[in-house]
């Protein structure tokens, strides 16, 4: 098993630039099947959740090519509607290929999702809205088996919470169904503002992105476009917190301050120096690093679930006493007991974690449950003293790219080893 070996406490320092967001880039590919023309897509990240998308789209019959960090797709070959079950269990987002297929072809028959084990999950509100529109599902033996009785129809949908994929599955699903979708109670992620900005560019008419209220008209069909994915703000995090962590100094380019005004003022609160440009953020963390008394994660524009575990490794080693209430998923903590290992004094409670900061953490064998859990693990280790090993680097994998090669060219001493 693929192992980071970490040495800590050496401070990070320098500059580093973002790459394109995964939970933008997919539900972008899963849209590129919607017309018969060749899209491009820009700053596409090089992450294993990215080639299980593309590996989909090239077993239904589409031609994928990559170009650097650019992703060619040609869907004008697509020749089937199921994706089988090993592909599927791949990532938790490939169920976003659902409404697309199901608004491409009329038909299709799909797996449960896998992905990280982060708790429930459901994706009833995607199947909701997707009936909503027409599309009749049956559930049998773990399948999906839908069709669609000729176009999908327009509908108000009205979801019981603001969820970024039942979102994303019904915009893909309602760009083409015949008449007006009014989607109420809306995720607003930043990641929901670049599809529909890809949607568009496509000739779709899309409206209201970015609010708690999504206005779609529907068109009879789509043409290929180029795009560029919105940089990942959950990777931006935590390069932060890792510096903050080992009192460095790091900008971070080409970036989005904008997408992460829930986490900056954690880092402020914290007695970190930050300051933004249009394009990038900037930290200093030459004092010790303080509590932060609740963090709350909530759907955007509120604190991500995803930064809630790099920025509990931070805090980690802050003086006092920080809370942090997790509202999205249950089993978001899964990185506590690994931490525990490293000396973090850290009590958990249901869906609250009372982190006590520690003066220092110490080196440690540790094992990644999850991607978010793997980032926490290497923050910790990077400011621990000794040598960590960091395990389970293919959830890593899934959502940053070479994140040993990044975070050496910032001072980091760590190396992956290879399984022999």
């Amino acid at each position: 098993m693929d192992c980071y070996h970490i040495i800590g406490q050496n401070r990070l320092n320098g500059k580093v630039c973002l790459h394109g967001a995964k939970n933008s880039a997919l539900p972008i590919l899963a849209a590129t099947i919607l017309s018969n023309k060749q899209s491009v897509i820009h700053n596409c990240p090089q992450l294993t959740d990215i080639k299980a998308a593309c590996d989909i789209l090239e077993y239904i019959g589409c031609t994928v090519t990559r170009q650097g960090q650019s992703v060619v797709v040609d869907p004008s070959g697509i020749c089937r509607g199921d994706i089988p079950d090993n592909l599927m269990r791949e990532m938790r987002s490939s169920i976003i290929f659902l409404g697309a297929l199901a608004a491409r072809l009329g038909k299709t028959c799909v797996s449960f999702p896998g992905g990280c084990e982060l708790g429930a999950r459901p994706i009833d509100l995607h199947l909701f809205g997707l009936r909503k529109l027409g599309l009749i599902i049956n559930e049998e033996h773990g399948l999906l088996d839908c069709t669609a009785p000729g176009r999908l129809k327009g509908a108000k949908i009205v979801l019981s919470f603001p969820s970024v994929g039942a979102t994303e599955n019904i915009l893909l699903a309602c760009v083409l169904a015949q008449g007006t979708t009014t989607i109420a109670n809306a995720a607003r992620e930043p990641e929901i503002i670049d599809l529909a900005n890809y949607l568009n560019a496509c000739g779709a008419q899309v409206r209201g992105a970015g609010s708690d209220t999504i206005v779609v008209e529907g068109v009879p069909k789509l043409h290929g476009a180029e795009h560029s994915v919105i940089p990942d703000r959950i990777v931006a995090a935590t390069y932060l917190a890792a510096a903050a962590a080992t009192g460095g100094e790091v900008l971070v380019q080409d970036c989005c301050p904008l997408h992460l005004e829930s986490i900056l003022p954690v880092f402020e609160h914290a007695g970190c120096v930050v300051s933004c440009t249009q394009n990038s953020i900037y930290l200093s963390a030459k004092q010790p690093l303080k509590a932060v008394p609740v963090i709350r994660t909530l759907p955007y524009p509120g604190f991500p679930t995803d930064a809630q575990a790099p920025l509990m490794a931070m805090l980690s080693l802050a003086q006092g006493t920080s809370v942090i209430v997790e509202n999205i998923f249950e089993n978001r903590f899964k990185h506590v007991p690994e931490m525990l290992k490293m000396g973090a004094d850290i009590k958990v409670e249901g869906r609250v974690a009372v982190v006590s900061g520690v003066s220092r953490l110490h080196s440690a064998k540790v094992y990644a449950s999850d991607l978010r859990a793997g980032a926490a693990l290497v923050v910790a280790a990077l400011a621990a003293q000794g040598e960590s090993e960091v395990y389970g680097l293919s959830h890593i994998d899934r959502g940053y790219e070479n994140l040993d090669t990044t975070l050496q060219n910032l001072g980091a001493r760590m190396i992956r080893k290879y399984e022999e």
